[in-house]
């Protein structure tokens, strides 16, 4: 008597199976990899110019003069806006930083103006908002936190 041909699995099938795993669990873990390392190289692209601690200690410092003179007389404003321009120019090194510092300063002494009844156009709540997370952007590395308080609060 002749028996009817059997279907026996063979153990490469379920070997196979394994391998396929296997192999389709590295690809996707490599592409994860290089998925996370291009968004972070894209992060550190896209992110502020980093100043140094010394530029943001600087940089609070002119702010606190800025609030100081925002109340003061329009002349001793304009002379202290140049004389602290100057020197921010020329000690700052991140100028990405020191153009947002520079626009705070002009915003103080439009304030003073304002405040001696002439026409000026003083920043809102907002403005201030928005400039101090672009400062804050520019320090987040380097351990200071830089505060912009609006003027006359």
């Amino acid at each position: 008597m002749h028996s009817a041909p059997t279907l026996i699995d063979t153990p490469t099938a379920p070997a196979r199976k394994r391998k396929g795993l296997v192999i389709g669990t590295v690809a996707g873990v490599l592409v994860l990899a290089v998925a996370g390392g291009a968004g972070y190289a894209y992060h550190e692209h896209n992110k502020p110019s980093q100043a140094s601690a010394a530029d943001c200690r600087m940089a609070q410092d002119l702010v606190d003069q800025s609030r100081k003179i925002s109340t003061g007389p329009v002349p001793e404003a304009e002379k202290w806006a140049k004389e602290s321009g100057d020197k921010r120019r020329t000690e700052m090194k991140d100028g990405y930083l020191g153009y947002n510092i520079g626009t705070y300063q002009g915003w103080a002494v439009e304030t003073a103006k304002q405040n001696a009844g002439r026409s000026a156009e003083v920043p809102t709540k907002q403005d201030v908002k928005d400039l101090q997370s672009e400062v804050r952007g520019h320090c987040s590395d380097s351990g200071v936190t830089v505060t912009l308080p609006r003027f006359g609060s």
